[in-house]
Protein backbone atom coordinates (compact mmCIF):
# COMPACT_ATOMS: atom_id res chain seq x y z
CA UNK A 1 0.00 0.00 0.00
CA UNK A 2 0.86 3.75 -1.13
CA UNK A 3 0.71 4.73 3.02
CA UNK A 4 3.47 2.39 3.78
CA UNK A 5 6.16 4.20 1.70
CA UNK A 6 5.19 7.43 3.05
CA UNK A 7 7.48 7.25 6.21
CA UNK A 8 10.60 6.29 3.66
CA UNK A 9 9.20 9.44 1.63
CA UNK A 10 9.32 12.03 4.52
CA UNK A 11 12.51 10.51 5.86
CA UNK A 12 14.20 11.07 2.72
CA UNK A 13 12.78 14.62 2.18
CA UNK A 14 14.23 15.66 5.92
CA UNK A 15 17.40 14.29 5.10
CA UNK A 16 18.02 16.12 1.65
CA UNK A 17 19.65 19.03 1.48
CA UNK A 18 18.25 22.66 0.77
CA UNK A 19 19.56 25.19 -1.42
CA UNK A 20 18.71 29.11 -2.72
CA UNK A 21 19.42 28.90 -6.47
CA UNK A 22 19.88 32.96 -7.59
CA UNK A 23 18.91 33.89 -11.26
CA UNK A 24 19.95 37.28 -12.50
CA UNK A 25 17.18 38.75 -14.36
CA UNK A 26 19.07 38.76 -17.54
CA UNK A 27 18.49 34.42 -17.71
CA UNK A 28 14.66 35.58 -18.42
CA UNK A 29 15.80 38.00 -21.22
CA UNK A 30 18.94 38.19 -22.22
CA UNK A 31 21.11 41.37 -23.71
CA UNK A 32 19.87 42.20 -27.37
CA UNK A 33 16.40 40.54 -26.57
CA UNK A 34 13.59 42.42 -27.26
CA UNK A 35 11.87 41.06 -24.28
CA UNK A 36 8.52 39.27 -25.46
CA UNK A 37 7.32 36.21 -23.78
CA UNK A 38 8.29 33.74 -26.07
CA UNK A 39 11.41 34.68 -25.74
CA UNK A 40 11.37 34.89 -21.80
CA UNK A 41 9.52 31.28 -21.33
CA UNK A 42 12.28 29.63 -23.58
CA UNK A 43 14.63 31.27 -21.55
CA UNK A 44 12.66 29.58 -18.30
CA UNK A 45 12.49 26.79 -19.78
CA UNK A 46 16.19 26.32 -20.15
CA UNK A 47 16.72 27.48 -17.01
CA UNK A 48 14.28 24.81 -15.22
CA UNK A 49 15.81 22.15 -17.38
CA UNK A 50 19.46 22.72 -15.39
CA UNK A 51 17.52 22.99 -11.88
CA UNK A 52 16.14 18.98 -12.65
CA UNK A 53 19.92 17.91 -12.03
CA UNK A 54 19.89 19.91 -8.20
CA UNK A 55 16.31 18.03 -7.33
CA UNK A 56 18.16 14.42 -8.75
CA UNK A 57 21.29 15.57 -6.47
CA UNK A 58 18.87 15.31 -3.79
CA UNK A 59 18.49 18.96 -3.28
CA UNK A 60 15.14 20.88 -1.87
CA UNK A 61 14.88 24.09 -4.08
CA UNK A 62 14.51 27.64 -3.27
CA UNK A 63 14.42 29.90 -6.38
CA UNK A 64 15.40 33.37 -6.53
CA UNK A 65 15.53 36.00 -9.77
CA UNK A 66 16.52 39.02 -10.51
CA UNK A 67 14.06 41.47 -12.08
CA UNK A 68 16.78 44.10 -13.47
CA UNK A 69 15.73 43.91 -17.40
CA UNK A 70 11.79 43.45 -16.61
CA UNK A 71 11.73 46.29 -13.71
CA UNK A 72 13.51 48.93 -16.17
CA UNK A 73 11.06 47.71 -19.24
CA UNK A 74 8.17 48.38 -16.52
CA UNK A 75 9.08 51.73 -15.30
CA UNK A 76 9.30 53.13 -19.22
CA UNK A 77 5.94 51.53 -19.85
CA UNK A 78 4.35 53.23 -16.72
CA UNK A 79 6.22 56.33 -18.35
CA UNK A 80 4.56 55.92 -21.74
CA UNK A 81 1.16 55.50 -20.35
CA UNK A 82 1.31 58.33 -18.04
CA UNK A 83 2.09 60.74 -21.25
CA UNK A 84 -0.39 58.75 -23.53
CA UNK A 85 -3.01 57.93 -21.70
CA UNK A 86 -3.14 59.65 -18.46
CA UNK A 87 -2.55 56.48 -16.39
CA UNK A 88 -0.89 57.26 -12.76
CA UNK A 89 2.62 55.56 -13.08
CA UNK A 90 3.43 53.42 -10.67
CA UNK A 91 6.07 53.57 -7.63
CA UNK A 92 8.83 51.57 -8.08
CA UNK A 93 8.15 48.84 -5.09
CA UNK A 94 4.76 48.44 -7.14
CA UNK A 95 6.69 47.96 -10.36
CA UNK A 96 9.54 45.16 -8.28
CA UNK A 97 5.48 43.92 -6.89
CA UNK A 98 4.18 43.65 -10.43
CA UNK A 99 7.59 41.94 -11.95
CA UNK A 100 7.94 39.09 -8.74
CA UNK A 101 4.14 38.23 -10.27
CA UNK A 102 4.65 37.43 -13.95
CA UNK A 103 8.20 36.02 -13.33
CA UNK A 104 7.20 33.96 -10.93
CA UNK A 105 4.04 32.57 -13.21
CA UNK A 106 6.87 32.17 -16.08
CA UNK A 107 9.15 30.27 -13.70
CA UNK A 108 6.62 28.37 -12.08
CA UNK A 109 5.08 27.29 -15.60
CA UNK A 110 8.38 26.26 -17.00
CA UNK A 111 9.18 24.29 -13.80
CA UNK A 112 6.02 22.37 -14.06
CA UNK A 113 6.53 21.60 -17.84
CA UNK A 114 10.23 20.48 -17.46
CA UNK A 115 8.79 18.47 -13.94
CA UNK A 116 6.57 16.80 -15.88
CA UNK A 117 8.98 15.60 -18.38
CA UNK A 118 11.23 14.41 -15.78
CA UNK A 119 8.26 12.23 -14.77
CA UNK A 120 9.00 14.38 -11.47
CA UNK A 121 5.58 15.46 -8.88
CA UNK A 122 6.45 18.72 -6.84
CA UNK A 123 4.36 21.61 -6.16
CA UNK A 124 6.07 24.90 -7.39
CA UNK A 125 4.79 27.52 -5.04
CA UNK A 126 5.40 31.70 -5.59
CA UNK A 127 5.82 33.56 -3.04
CA UNK A 128 5.52 37.58 -3.25
CA UNK A 129 8.23 38.51 -0.94
CA UNK A 130 8.72 42.02 1.41
CA UNK A 131 12.50 42.64 2.46
CA UNK A 132 12.72 45.26 5.34
CA UNK A 133 15.47 48.39 4.74
CA UNK A 134 16.51 51.07 6.19
CA UNK A 135 15.23 54.51 5.09
CA UNK A 136 18.27 56.06 5.72
CA UNK A 137 20.74 53.92 4.47
CA UNK A 138 23.55 56.13 2.23
CA UNK A 139 22.73 53.86 -0.93
CA UNK A 140 19.33 56.15 -1.31
CA UNK A 141 21.89 59.35 -1.62
CA UNK A 142 24.15 57.01 -4.17
CA UNK A 143 22.35 55.09 -7.02
CA UNK A 144 23.90 52.55 -8.46
CA UNK A 145 21.72 49.49 -8.87
CA UNK A 146 21.48 49.16 -13.23
CA UNK A 147 17.86 48.51 -13.93
CA UNK A 148 16.37 48.09 -18.12
CA UNK A 149 17.45 48.00 -21.34
CA UNK A 150 20.74 49.30 -22.19
CA UNK A 151 20.83 52.86 -24.41
CA UNK A 152 23.31 54.86 -26.05
CA UNK A 153 24.61 57.95 -24.82
CA UNK A 154 22.07 60.12 -26.75
CA UNK A 155 19.15 58.58 -25.43
CA UNK A 156 19.96 58.22 -21.83
CA UNK A 157 20.29 61.73 -21.68
CA UNK A 158 16.96 62.63 -23.59
CA UNK A 159 15.46 60.32 -20.89
CA UNK A 160 17.28 62.20 -17.98
CA UNK A 161 16.06 65.56 -19.65
CA UNK A 162 12.53 64.72 -19.50
CA UNK A 163 12.85 62.30 -16.60
CA UNK A 164 14.06 62.17 -13.10
CA UNK A 165 15.80 59.00 -13.71
CA UNK A 166 19.44 59.04 -13.54
CA UNK A 167 21.75 56.84 -16.01
CA UNK A 168 25.25 55.97 -15.81
CA UNK A 169 27.78 54.01 -18.00
CA UNK A 170 27.92 50.08 -18.18
CA UNK A 171 31.78 49.26 -16.68
CA UNK A 172 31.93 46.60 -19.53
CA UNK A 173 31.14 49.59 -22.42
CA UNK A 174 27.33 47.97 -23.35
CA UNK A 175 25.54 50.94 -22.92
CA UNK A 176 23.91 53.25 -20.47
CA UNK A 177 21.28 51.73 -17.92
CA UNK A 178 18.87 53.52 -15.59
CA UNK A 179 20.63 53.22 -11.75
CA UNK A 180 18.31 53.38 -8.60
CA UNK A 181 18.97 52.83 -5.16
CA UNK A 182 20.18 49.60 -3.90
CA UNK A 183 19.99 49.70 0.57
CA UNK A 184 20.93 46.64 2.33
CA UNK A 185 18.51 44.05 2.98
CA UNK A 186 18.06 43.45 6.52
CA UNK A 187 15.09 40.72 7.09
CA UNK A 188 13.52 38.33 4.81
CA UNK A 189 9.36 38.30 5.71
CA UNK A 190 7.88 34.79 5.54
CA UNK A 191 10.83 33.62 5.69
CA UNK A 192 10.06 30.74 8.07
CA UNK A 193 6.91 29.71 6.21
CA UNK A 194 9.66 29.50 3.13
CA UNK A 195 11.96 26.94 4.67
CA UNK A 196 9.02 25.12 6.27
CA UNK A 197 7.55 24.57 2.46
CA UNK A 198 11.06 24.03 0.38
CA UNK A 199 11.91 21.74 3.27
CA UNK A 200 8.66 19.72 3.02
CA UNK A 201 9.88 19.29 -0.66
CA UNK A 202 8.54 21.55 -2.88
CA UNK A 203 10.02 24.59 -5.02
CA UNK A 204 9.34 27.66 -3.64
CA UNK A 205 10.29 30.92 -5.76
CA UNK A 206 10.77 33.69 -3.62
CA UNK A 207 12.15 37.34 -3.12
CA UNK A 208 12.35 37.86 -6.59
CA UNK A 209 13.68 40.73 -8.23
CA UNK A 210 15.73 41.17 -4.34
CA UNK A 211 12.01 41.28 -2.99
CA UNK A 212 9.62 44.46 -2.31
CA UNK A 213 11.75 47.12 -0.10
CA UNK A 214 9.68 48.70 2.35
CA UNK A 215 10.34 50.18 6.29
CA UNK A 216 8.96 51.02 9.52
CA UNK A 217 6.99 54.35 8.97
CA UNK A 218 6.64 54.02 12.76
CA UNK A 219 6.45 51.19 14.91
CA UNK A 220 3.25 48.73 13.44
CA UNK A 221 3.43 50.64 10.19
CA UNK A 222 5.10 49.32 6.86
CA UNK A 223 5.52 51.08 3.65
CA UNK A 224 7.35 50.19 0.18
CA UNK A 225 10.09 52.56 -0.98
CA UNK A 226 11.37 53.49 -4.16
CA UNK A 227 14.03 50.98 -4.25
CA UNK A 228 15.42 48.08 -5.94
CA UNK A 229 17.53 45.53 -3.48
CA UNK A 230 20.02 43.72 -4.79
CA UNK A 231 19.14 40.09 -5.84
CA UNK A 232 22.16 38.53 -4.96
CA UNK A 233 22.74 39.77 -1.37
CA UNK A 234 18.92 39.04 -0.35
CA UNK A 235 19.53 35.47 -1.56
CA UNK A 236 22.23 35.33 0.52
CA UNK A 237 20.09 36.72 3.46
CA UNK A 238 17.28 34.42 2.64
CA UNK A 239 19.88 31.44 2.46
CA UNK A 240 21.50 31.97 5.61
CA UNK A 241 18.14 33.09 7.69
CA UNK A 242 16.38 29.52 6.36
CA UNK A 243 19.76 27.51 7.20
CA UNK A 244 20.33 26.78 3.46
CA UNK A 245 22.63 24.07 2.94
CA UNK A 246 24.56 25.73 -0.35
CA UNK A 247 23.98 28.63 -2.19
CA UNK A 248 24.54 28.89 -6.00
CA UNK A 249 24.40 32.60 -7.49
CA UNK A 250 24.23 32.33 -11.57
CA UNK A 251 26.04 34.49 -13.83
CA UNK A 252 26.53 34.34 -17.71
CA UNK A 253 30.43 33.13 -17.41
CA UNK A 254 31.16 29.46 -15.94
CA UNK A 255 33.80 30.79 -13.32
CA UNK A 256 34.39 34.07 -11.64
CA UNK A 257 37.85 35.54 -13.20
CA UNK A 258 40.92 37.40 -12.16
CA UNK A 259 41.67 40.37 -14.68
CA UNK A 260 38.41 39.83 -16.97
CA UNK A 261 38.64 39.81 -20.38
CA UNK A 262 42.19 40.91 -20.50
CA UNK A 263 45.00 38.99 -22.01
CA UNK A 264 45.96 37.99 -18.04
CA UNK A 265 42.92 36.62 -17.38
CA UNK A 266 42.46 34.01 -14.62
CA UNK A 267 39.77 31.90 -14.02
CA UNK A 268 39.51 30.61 -10.31
CA UNK A 269 38.30 27.11 -9.21
CA UNK A 270 38.09 27.97 -5.32
CA UNK A 271 38.26 31.01 -3.36
CA UNK A 272 38.33 31.77 0.34
CA UNK A 273 36.42 34.71 1.85
CA UNK A 274 39.76 36.00 2.43
CA UNK A 275 40.98 36.15 -1.01
CA UNK A 276 37.80 37.38 -1.95
CA UNK A 277 37.42 40.53 0.15
CA UNK A 278 41.48 41.10 -1.14
CA UNK A 279 40.42 40.66 -4.85
CA UNK A 280 37.18 43.15 -3.98
CA UNK A 281 39.65 45.82 -2.09
CA UNK A 282 41.76 45.46 -5.37
CA UNK A 283 39.27 46.55 -8.00
CA UNK A 284 39.14 43.20 -9.33
CA UNK A 285 35.29 42.50 -9.48
CA UNK A 286 32.85 45.50 -11.67
CA UNK A 287 30.46 46.56 -9.50
CA UNK A 288 27.74 46.35 -12.26
CA UNK A 289 28.63 42.66 -12.53
CA UNK A 290 30.61 40.30 -10.23
CA UNK A 291 31.35 42.54 -7.57
CA UNK A 292 27.53 42.30 -6.01
CA UNK A 293 28.11 38.28 -6.19
CA UNK A 294 31.10 38.04 -4.51
CA UNK A 295 29.77 39.76 -1.78
CA UNK A 296 26.89 37.90 -1.37
CA UNK A 297 28.83 34.70 -1.19
CA UNK A 298 30.95 36.23 1.82
CA UNK A 299 27.89 36.87 4.05
CA UNK A 300 26.51 33.48 3.29
CA UNK A 301 29.43 31.75 4.06
CA UNK A 302 30.25 34.05 6.64
CA UNK A 303 27.28 33.57 8.76
CA UNK A 304 26.33 29.75 7.76
CA UNK A 305 29.95 28.31 7.26
CA UNK A 306 28.39 26.48 4.12
CA UNK A 307 30.07 27.00 0.29
CA UNK A 308 28.60 29.33 -2.27
CA UNK A 309 28.77 28.26 -6.36
CA UNK A 310 29.21 30.65 -8.63
CA UNK A 311 28.84 30.17 -11.91
CA UNK A 312 26.51 29.37 -15.36
CA UNK A 313 23.37 27.84 -15.67
CA UNK A 314 24.64 25.06 -17.16
CA UNK A 315 27.05 23.74 -14.87
CA UNK A 316 24.38 23.21 -11.90
CA UNK A 317 24.96 20.50 -10.19
CA UNK A 318 28.12 19.60 -12.37
CA UNK A 319 31.04 18.41 -10.31
CA UNK A 320 34.01 21.16 -10.43
CA UNK A 321 31.68 23.48 -11.90
CA UNK A 322 32.12 27.00 -11.59
CA UNK A 323 33.98 28.62 -8.64
CA UNK A 324 33.62 27.91 -4.87
CA UNK A 325 33.86 30.64 -2.34
CA UNK A 326 34.32 28.60 1.19
CA UNK A 327 35.14 30.05 4.65
CA UNK A 328 38.91 28.66 3.98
Amino acid sequence: MWYLCLPHFLKKLNMSKLAVVAFGGNALLRAGQKGTIDEQEANAYNASKNLVKLINRDYNLVVTHGNGPQVGNILLANIAGSKQYGIPEMPMDISVAYSQGFIGYLLEQQLRNVLLEDDLDRDIISIITRVLVNKDDPAFKNPTKPIGPYFSQEEAEEVMKNTDFIFKEDAAGRGWRKVVASPTPLVIFNRMSIEKIAREGHIVIAVGGGGIPCFYVHENKLQGIDAVIDKDLASALLASQIRADKLFILTDIPKVCLNFNTPQEKTLDRISIADAKRYLEEGQFGEGSMAPKIRAAIHFVERSGKDTIITETTLLGVDNGGTRVTIV
